[in-house]
C-alpha cells in the first residue's frame, strides 16, 4: 500500500495485469453477485435526472424492477446501489446476444446522455471505499473475471492502465499522473527477471 493525495492505493492495481474479456465471461459482472453497482449521493441525482432518455435503451425486467424499486436504492449494507432484478442482474443491464451491456451507456454512446455508467462500473476491477479522511482504492479480485486477468497477463496491462479513464474520472489527471511516476519508480526497483 501507499499513499497519493488523500488515497490509499494497493500496489495490486500496479502490480496485476487485467484486460476485459466479453467474449469469455459475457459481462458477468453485471448479473452475477448479491448487490447492485455501487453510487455515490452524486450519481444518484444524475440516475434521476438522465432516466426518462435510458428507460428507451432498458429491457422491459430492468424498467419494472425500477419502477417498483427505485431508479436506485439503500443495499442492506446501508450503501447507495443500482437496483437489481430478481436480486440477480443490475436493473440497467441490456443483452447483445448472449453479452451483458450496460443501458446507460448504450445512450452515453447514442448521444442521449452525457453520462458514461456509475463510476463503480468504469472502475472496475478497481473497488474505491471512501472513508472520512481518506480513500482507499484496491484491486477486487473475482473468480469470474479469470479471463480478463489472462487476457490482461497476455497483453501485459496492468490495471490501473486499463482503467485509466475511469481513475482519471474518479480522482483527476494529476493523480493518475503521480500514479504514473510510483509504477514507473516501482519497476526500476524490481529485481532483474521478474515479472
Amino acid at each position: 500500500m501507499f499513499q497519493l493525495g488523500k488515497t490509499i492505493v494497493s500496489e495490486d492495481i500496479l502490480e496485476k495485469e487485467f484486460v476485459c474479456n466479453l467474449t469469455a465471461c459475457h459481462g458477468a459482472c453485471c448479473v452475477d453477485g448479491d448487490a447492485g453497482a455501487p453510487l455515490n449521493e452524486e450519481e444518484t441525482k444524475i440516475l434521476d435526472e438522465i432516466y426518462d432518455k435510458v428507460k428507451p435503451f432498458l429491457r422491459q425486467e430492468g424498467i419494472a424492477a425500477i419502477e417498483a424499486q427505485g431508479k436506485w436504492v439503500v443495499g442492506t449494507d446501508g450503501e447507495l446501489e443500482t437496483p437489481l432484478i430478481d436480486n440477480k442482474d443490475c436493473a440497467y443491464v441490456i443483452f447483445d446476444g448472449k453479452t451483458a451491456l450496460c443501458g446507460i451507456e448504450q445512450a452515453y454512446n447514442q448521444g442521449e446522455v452525457t453520462w458514461k455508467k456509475p463510476v463503480s462500473c468504469h472502475l472496475y476491477p478497481i473497488r474505491v471505499k471512501d472513508y472520512s479522511e481518506f480513500a482507499a482504492v484496491n484491486y477486487d479480485r473475482w473468480d469470474i473475471c479469470s479471463d480478463a486477468c489472462a487476457l490482461g497477463k497476455e497483453l501485459e496491462v496492468p490495471v490501473y492502465k486499463f482503467v485509466k479513464e475511469a481513475l482519471i474520472r474518479r480522482f483527476g489527471a494529476d493523480w493518475y499522473a503521480e500514479l504514473e511516476k510510483v509504477a514507473e519508480d516501482l519497476k526500476k526497483d524490481e529485481p532483474r527477471g521478474r515479472r
